[in-house]
């Protein structure tokens, strides 16, 4: 007879997810499914909208990523707008966007995956959390980290207004820039917080890659998986949090296909399943085969490990040195260890860190021209940028009186959806043998999510607009009395 094991509540992620594993006669895992039960349904209740309001309705969607949605919301109504905005305001938002990544990364790195490597995988769950981490470290170590933040959060709030919801963004650029008296500040921390790049780095070192124990955990089969991978790049193919071309590698690391987002329809197909309130991406150029890795099939990923994959290297030095590292320690490129999404996330925390240091003593970014009015009737607009968790497209349509007709949106958790739903099942098959089963090895079950940092708010979303659902009815023996779909 089949056993179900659920973990439910899954944790240490944004959003509800829940993971039910079969087990055979054998106790040998039969078939596991990381499952979305809430559903948001952002996409829907847009429509009716004034378009200029979605820089400031899509950040709603979750509160761990409000600023990825400010800021590809902000790039979808220039686009819609078909305004250009001046040079100083794509700094002063990029800038945003860089103080976000490293306060995000850090967030994930130090408190929602750090337990697993820095307290241990099979540690207790009192122990498994912040608290765990910092008994670790030392308190010292545990103020370095909030005070980091603290800062990061207080020059947000400076730009944006709101460091959860932003107001900063509007069509044709920005609400506000920063003054040349307070700009010694934003100097000040981005030198900090490149120092705390380069800390947090010897931390993952001093800690994990020092403990051949979770080294052959990440370079284990069991967290392995050979797709595509998805990320932003610049005209060098470096990184680029804010714009770009979005490029996609094979399992080899070759180019598969480049490509602005205005074609994003052509190269992006979607995919769903009665089973998860989750879109399914996948690569139209290969198609879905289900959910199985390897060329011939359209699975692919986003998130830090992916954006590496797809680059061919960083475009600051201390990020580049430390890529090059991963890379050599690793075996060359492409990297498929899931774990290794982690060091990945490190590198772009220093990326982001040295770009903000960049930004902040450009000469520009004082300067007041920080908006271009829009004269054009709107119609579609698209924009894409890279979050923490991977790429995030917005697509909007309206009619002349900018009302939102249509909207789409995929985000970077569900690029994802498909590579997480594999790992969270290869890992169960990995980990649990003859029925043998503790709370050590569901949490390294539940490492395999954790590694993309899913934000569980953001991916909910209906295709075209309603999930189709299976509700089967049985009697009192478990018999099929009926079963019916909304399809």
């Amino acid at each position: 007879m089949t056993k179900k094991v659920t973990i439910d509540p899954i944790t240490r992620l944004e959003g509800h997810g829940k993971i039910e594993i079969f087990l055979d006669a054998q106790g040998e895992v039969e078939k596991a499914y990381f499952q979305v039960p809430e559903l948001r349904g952002f996409e829907i209740f847009c429509v009716g909208r004034l378009a200029e309001d979605m820089p400031q309705i899509t950040p709603r969607i979750c509160g761990v990523c409000p600023t990825a949605h400010h800021m590809a919301s902000g790039k979808t109504v220039d686009d819609l707008w078909k305004v250009d905005p001046p040079s100083p305001a794509k700094k002063l938002r990029e800038l945003m966007n860089s103080m976000f990544f490293v306060e995000d990364h850090a967030l994930h790195f130090y408190i929602l995956a750090g337990p697993d490597f820095v307290v241990g995988p099979s540690a207790s769950k009192a122990e498994r959390n912040i608290l765990g981490v910092i008994g670790k470290v030392g308190v010292e170590v545990g103020k370095k980290i909030i005070g980091m933040r603290r800062e990061l959060r207080g020059l947000m709030t400076y730009l944006g207004g709101k460091v959860i919801h932003p107001v900063m963004n509007l069509p044709g650029g920005v609400a506000k820039g920063i003054k040349p008296e307070d700009l010694p500040k934003f100097q000040e921390v981005a030198r900090e917080t490149v120092k705390f790049g380069e800390f947090t780095l010897q931390v993952f070192k001093d800690i994990v890659l020092k403990n051949k124990e979770y080294v052959n955990l990440i370079t284990s089969e069991t967290f392995t998986h050979r797709t595509y991978y998805m990320g932003l790049v610049d005209h060098n193919n470096h990184p680029n949090f804010y714009d770009g071309m979005i490029r996609v590698v094979d399992p080899e690391g070759k180019e598969f296909v480049k490509f602005d987002v205005h074609d994003y329809t052509k190269h992006i197909a979607e995919h769903v399943e009665p089973w998860s309130y989750i879109k399914f991406p996948y690569l139209r150029g290969v198609g879905w085969k289900g959910f199985v890795d390897g060329r011939e099939s359209g699975v692919y990923a986003v998130a830090p490990l992916a954006r590496l994959n797809a680059s061919n290297g960083m475009a600051t030095p201390i990020a580049n040195e430390a890529y090059k590292e991963m890379y050599e320690t690793l075996g060359g490129k492409p990297v498929h260890a899931t774990l290794a999404n982690h060091w990945a996330r490190i590198i772009e925390l220093i990326y982001a860190a040295e770009r903000m240091d960049q930004l902040v003593n450009d000469k520009e970014i004082t300067s007041m021209n920080i908006r271009s009015i829009p004269t054009k009737t709107p119609k579609v607009g698209i924009g894409v940028v890279e979050a923490p968790r991977g790429t995030l497209i917005h697509h909007y349509e309206t009619d002349e009186n900018g009302i939102i007709q249509k909207a789409n949106l995929i985000v970077a958790t569900q690029n994802n959806a498909a590579r997480i739903a594999m790992s969270v099942e290869k890992a169960a098959k990995g980990l649990i043998h003859r029925g043998e089963i503790n709370d050590g090895l569901l949490n390294m079950v539940e490492m395999a999510f954790r590694a993309y940092d899913p934000c569980h708010a953001c991916g909910t979303h209906a295709l075209p607009g309603r999930i189709p659902l299976r509700a089967t009815i049985y009697n009192h023996r478990r018999e099929v009395i009926t079963s019916f779909t909304n399809t």
